[in-house]
């Protein structure tokens, strides 16, 4: 029987395109030691490569609720 090593907590990133809608910036790892907001952020500036632009809205969802999501 193999043991299956605990996955790591990461983030899903998006970015709002318009309205309602948004598109994926990317997935990253939650750094350790962070508070759960400090993380969030962090997960979106380390998912945005140019850089946050003022205005700009982000989401970041830890990834095993992205999963929960879609399992309806």
């Amino acid at each position: 029987m193999s043991e299956r090593t605990p996955e790591r907590p990461s983030y899903i990133v998006l970015r709002e395109v318009g309205k309602g809608r948004y598109e994926l910036v990317g997935e990253v790892r939650r750094r350790p030691g962070l508070t759960a907001r400090a993380a969030r952020a962090q997960a979106v500036h380390d998912a945005s490569p140019g850089g946050v632009m003022p205005g700009e809205t982000y989401a970041a969802i830890l990834r095993s609720e992205w999963r929960i999501a879609f399992d309806l």
